[in-house]
């Protein structure tokens, strides 16, 4: 059967770009990365089409058992190895891909493939049977997670897998698999499943994601990065993501997996550490950034794997960036041609202005208050609240009005609701390509992680301050300042494209007319966004509206719709990039907002 003919499989294999919508973005980013020429461990992936057929049919459609047999027969001629036997076995990950990039929130599984014989026939191949058993404990430790929905029991290092199956079959009652192929349907049951777990429609909402984009399933070939001492698993951004500075940053595990990075469980290296041990897999990652950057246009998340000594790139996706990076590399990419003046005002949503624009601390603040911890700046921002440690009880208690930081040894997908809810999110462990990292910058959270094991333990009840750049936590409610954007370079550039292009006008009070406007502050029900088109329509203001919710997205558009030719607010560059964006989505419909 040829890739022409296949239903619900896609072969990977370096021909033209398949469609985003069709595959996910991870298996469109693996076929990036091979267009470009880069170094990628070989896939396929089961598409979105064969999502929605096993949600509609309960189970696999007909014909995608036949498809993976043939495709792994094929994975197999790709990397010389055999699907659970020796005497060179391959191990496949798992992982899910959905259209829109949602990380963390969906499953994985790694090491799949490995039994009893398979962790023989690794230990022989590579003489090393301490990897093999290690790759054996990891592949049982997520499938009974994933797959079984129990978590493993805790076992020590040194039993064997037998005793830890037992100890996983007394825990749930399930049978966790050696036959290869059963291990793979489960898998693959379990990641298509997990589109519709809690914490998955939760981000979906948050972030206005359609619930109906579905997800498909990648199978790639594992590499190892727990194999030997040149060997690991890191993180790298091609610019940095809390600041947008134009250095690449990054951190390295060795000897791991990159479970192990992005879990929080372990707190990694700086990247130095990957240039003194594999030097030249580094110079490789450094020049393999710059070429993804240039290509996507975007700042580049890259998630890698060093096996003795050779650089492999796993996935490359658009970084999700903390506000101040966000506004300065798309300043910095029209400045440098990458971009247009255009594109960089559609790629910022105008709530990350106003994240930026909240109250900071002022220097001379934080130098006089006592500091209770300190870790790494995963998030800017200040936020100030009473700590919890439990996502459900942060949740509970924001939903009464009151303001929650998160306080957790490391946060985990099922989290995110509790993160949601808290103004700040604060880690004992974890480092800034964590999940507590990546997610906060994604939800535009203040965040510090890393603060040390145990750290955290007393602060549960006590009303902090979380400072998200600095990386410090104090105690009591400290006393902030807001920010000017007028005194910021890129904002005042992002302000002057945005005026240019934007069908209208946001005035500060101060530069505001006398007459001609309506102060929605007088106005009954104008607070609330969704009633402003009604109220507009029945004003009909002469010129222009303040006060109320005219300032918010909403507002914008209501405002737009009523035909008025000025707003006004402060700050001005929020409703700006909103009304830019509305006048942008009605002359293309397939504008999204909020890229970066």
């Amino acid at each position: 059967m040829t890739v022409s003919t296949l239903r619900w499989i896609r072969r990977l294999d370096g021909g033209d770009l398949p469609s985003r919508h069709l595959v996910g973005g991870k298996a469109w980013s693996i076929a990036h990365i091979q267009s470009l020429g880069l170094s990628v461990p070989p896939a396929f992936v089961i598409t979105t089409e064969a999502h929605a057929a096993f949600v509609a049919a309960g189970g696999f459609p007909d014909g995608l058992e036949d498809e993976l047999a043939q495709s792994l027969a094929w994975l197999e001629c790709s990397t010389g190895r055999r699907f659970g036997q020796g005497p060179k076995p391959l191990l496949v990950s798992v992982r899910s891909g959905a259209v829109v990039s949602m990380p963390g929130m969906m499953d994985t599984v790694l090491n799949l493939g490995i039994n009893d014989g398979t962790e023989a026939a690794l230990a022989r191949e590579c003489a090393d049977a301490g990897f093999a058993r290690d790759t054996h404990r990891r592949f049982l430790q997520l499938y009974a997670d994933i797959v079984l929905k129990a978590p493993s029991p805790d076992t020590t290092h040194e039993e064997t897998p037998a005793h830890r199956r037992q100890a996983i079959r007394d825990a749930t009652g399930h049978e966790l698999p050696q036959d290869a192929m059963v291990q793979l349907r489960g898998a693959i049951g379990a990641v298509f499943e997990s589109w519709n777990s809690r914490r998955a429609k939760r981000y979906r909402q948050h972030h206005d994601i359609p619930h109906s984009l579905g997800t498909s399933v990648t199978i790639q070939a594992m590499v190892f990065g727990n194999l030997d001492e040149c060997s690991g698993t890191g993180v790298l951004f091609s610019r940095n993501p809390l600041t947008g500075d134009k250095q690449p940053l990054g951190e390295y595990l060795r000897r791991a997996q990159g479970e192990d990075v992005v879990s929080g469980q372990f707190t990694p290296e700086p990247l130095s550490l990957m240039a003194s041990s594999v030097p030249e897999a580094h110079e490789k990652l450094l020049a393999a950034a710059g070429v993804l950057e240039y290509a996507a246009k975007e700042v580049q998340d890259i998630e890698f794997t060093v096996e003795r000594g050779r650089l492999f790139l796993l996935q490359a996706r658009g970084a999700k960036l903390a506000p101040p990076a966000a506004v300065r590399t798309a300043v910095d990419m029209v400045h440098e041609g990458l971009i247009d003046e255009a594109s960089a005002l559609l790629r910022i949503a105008p709530d990350r202005i106003r994240v930026l624009l909240a109250p900071c601390l002022h220097v001379s603040v934080a130098a006089c208050a006592s500091e209770v911890a300190r870790g790494e700046g995963a998030c800017p921002g200040v936020g100030v609240g009473v700590v919890v440690t439990d996502a459900d009880d942060a949740e509970r208690r924001a939903s009464g009005g009151e303001k929650v930081i998160l306080a957790r040894p490391t946060t985990s997908p099922t989290d995110l609701h509790g993160m949601i809810a808290a103004v700040a999110v604060i880690t004992e462990q974890g480092g800034i390509t964590s999940h507590s990292a990546v997610v906060s910058r994604a939800l535009g959270i203040p965040c510090v992680v890393g603060c040390g094991a145990g750290s955290l333990l007393g602060l549960a009840g006590k009303t902090l301050t979380v400072d998200g750049q600095a990386g410090r936590i104090f105690e009591g409610a400290l006393e902030v300042v807001r920010p000017d954007e007028r005194s910021d370079d890129a904002l005042v550039a992002l302000t002057r494209w945005a005026e240019a292009r934007s069908p209208l006008r946001v005035l500060r009070p101060a530069d505001a007319p006398g007459d001609g406007v309506v102060d929605l502050d007088q106005v009954d029900g104008a607070t609330d966004p969704a009633r402003l088109g009604s109220i507009l329509l029945r004003l009909r203001p002469a010129r222009g509206a303040r006060g109320g919710a005219i300032a918010s997205d909403e507002g914008v558009r209501a405002a737009i719709a009523a035909g008025l030719d000025f707003i006004i607010a402060d700050p001005v560059l929020p409703p700006l990039l909103a009304a830019v964006q509305v006048g942008a989505a009605k002359t293309s419909p397939t504008v999204q907002k909020g890229l970066a």
